[in-house]
């Protein structure tokens, strides 16, 4: 989480981060914070009089994967390669 979203969830507000949402990247004011069956999830005034509630893993105040975090960007293995590897083991199987 950048230090703008950081800034977002500690002064009560939430951007929207799932980039299929039509309220994708904009930033509203929090009015509640529920845990229900489907999961926790977020109310978000977006507009005066009207609230959205969106799933917390959809927004800003959302935990960090500790998977993503740990891998930093990293990672062993990058798709060409495994494409290509792929290749070979069928060309083995032949």
């Amino acid at each position: 989480m950048g230090s703008a979203d950081l800034r977002a969830a500690e002064d009560g507000r939430a951007r929207v981060t799932h980039p299929f949402h039509p309220l994708f990247d904009q930033v509203f004011e929090v009015v509640d914070r529920r845990r229900l069956v489907c999961g926790e999830r977020l109310y978000l005034e977006v507009e005066p009089g009207r609230v959205e509630s969106v799933p917390v893993g959809w927004t800003s105040q959302a935990v960090a994967d500790p998977f993503v975090t740990m891998a930093a960007g990293r990672s062993l293995f990058h798709v060409d390669d495994l494409v290509r590897l792929g290749d070979l083991v069928a060309q083995l199987k032949t």
